[in-house]
């Protein structure tokens, strides 16, 4: 999976390197990405680890959805106030969903794992039918999701599996968080 790789860089270019503490690098490894994913734990959206680079904080998480079935209901949608989404999707395709034309906005709750560890302060939403940006994303592809815009997929056929790579500037994500998965793959002899 060597585009992987050099998609995971190239995304972490787009992020201030300035700063970063004591001028190490963090690895974020093959392994570690199926580890997070084979685990049992977690749910769609899994974060492998949140790096602090000085000046803000760097997460990258892995999401696989399944099939969604067929686009004759309306689209669901997410939007995370305070931390933009960088996408590389690794495997599969499907139509994904980007604007702010929704309606039906709910916050979801502070204390739900995927703000306290993912994304931070978010928002669930339906798309309307017109004003978004509708299109076919699939493997290799990069797409760069700005904080506040809304997103949500739909006409998955099998899965698409992709990086997240979650530039952090007001630090709303606790850096130095390790997935547990990583961990026991660390820890192991």
């Amino acid at each position: 999976m060597p585009t992987l790789t050099i998609a995971l860089a190239a995304a972490l270019t787009l992020v201030p390197l300035a700063g970063l503490a004591q001028g190490l690098a963090t690895d974020v490894l093959k392994a570690d990405i199926e580890a997070v994913l084979n685990s049992p734990e977690g749910g769609i959206d899994r974060q492998i680890r949140v790096v602090d680079i000085g000046k803000l904080n760097v997460a990258v998480g892995v999401l696989h959805r399944g099939p969604t079935g067929d686009s004759a209901g309306p689209t669901p949608a997410i939007e995370h106030s305070q931390v933009t989404e960088v996408y590389y999707v690794a495997s599969g395709s499907g139509t994904l969903v980007t604007g702010t034309a929704v309606v039906d906005r709910q916050p979801i709750a502070p204390d739900a794992e995927v703000v306290k560890v993912a994304v931070g302060p978010s928002s669930r939403a339906t798309f309307e039918d017109d004003g978004n940006q509708v299109r076919i994303i699939s493997a290799g592809d990069v797409v760069v999701i700005p904080a506040g815009v809304f997103h949500g997929w739909r006409d998955i056929a099998d899965h698409v599996t992709y990086l997240s790579i979650r530039p952090d500037p007001d630090r709303v994500l606790p850096a130095g968080y390790l997935n547990p998965a990583v961990q026991r793959e660390e820890s192991a002899p």
